[in-house]
């Protein structure tokens, strides 16, 4: 498998874990206000492949616990499965992101305990998903799969961080592990309004965490013309969703 970037040290990106950043390329949504848009349409050349990765790992055991697997969507690779186990196998906890659109995928990773943190972008209501999501039409059934996939498996699963410690002793999975996962929305001004997250709180219903994000306007955004809300918009927001969902916080707002 081809890595198309490496960020060799991380704080913010595994919840609990001192961690690297994985990224891998190609998407099949087209969002007009993704952050790594060079992954989504190949300009981003590879930086290193599996086994490199893997030897890079092997040098810092003992000063990272975790691997985030990113993108792009990781999940349109059918090896990300092989690779999760390898760095398992290593001792490290493994934290993947997607967009929910390869339940198929997604239901072998959490059916083998493979990660543990998942973090899916809920893009927006289902009216509106299209369009977030950069496409001209599309067929919302998979993302509802993985939405149900995830609360599924994670119901009465303990703290993910404890699944991953007990992962970095044993270097391997339970046969019923235990993770943590998130749903997470990227809030543009353009693209989100109030009773888009009335919506959104009906499709994650019973959800353990869920993040608004703050849109930050990046040299690598593809198209212009995008804004933040204001953080009071932004907790409005969060009050809507908080009926529906367990745990709800706000990211990037002071």
């Amino acid at each position: 498998m081809k890595i198309h970037g490496l960020q060799k040290m991380t704080l913010l990106d595994f919840p609990g874990r001192v961690a690297c950043t994985v990224f891998l390329g190609g998407c099949d949504f087209r969002c007009p206000f993704c952050h790594n848009f060079e992954l989504v349409i190949g300009t981003a050349p590879p930086v290193m492949d599996d086994a490199e990765l893997l030897a890079f790992l092997e040098k810092r055991k003992g000063l990272l616990d975790g691997v985030a697997i990113t993108g792009g969507e990781p999940c349109l690779h059918p090896d990300l499965p092989e690779l999760m186990r390898k760095i398992r196998a290593l001792g490290f906890a493994v934290k993947l992101d997607t967009n929910g659109y390869h339940p198929e995928l997604l239901g072998q990773i959490l059916d083998e305990g493979l990660a543990d943190y998942i973090a899916m972008d809920v893009k927006n209501s289902p009216e509106k998903y299209a369009v977030t999501c950069g496409v001209e039409k599309m067929d919302l059934a998979p993302v509802r799969e993985s939405i149900r996939l995830i609360t599924e498996h994670g119901a009465g699963s303990g703290s993910g961080a404890a699944a991953g410690a007990a992962a970095a002793e044993t270097g391997a999975a339970d046969d019923a592990p235990s993770f943590d996962y998130e749903f997470r929305t990227t809030v543009v001004k353009e693209l989100h309004e109030a009773a888009d997250f009335e919506e959104i709180g009906q499709m994650i219903r019973g959800a353990r965490h869920y993040f608004l994000q703050s849109f930050t306007d990046r040299d690598t955004v593809p198209f212009g013309g995008f804004s933040a809300h204001t953080p009071e918009d932004l907790r409005r927001f969060a009050e809507i969703v908080r009926k529906y969902a367990d745990d709800v916080q706000l990211r990037g707002v002071e």
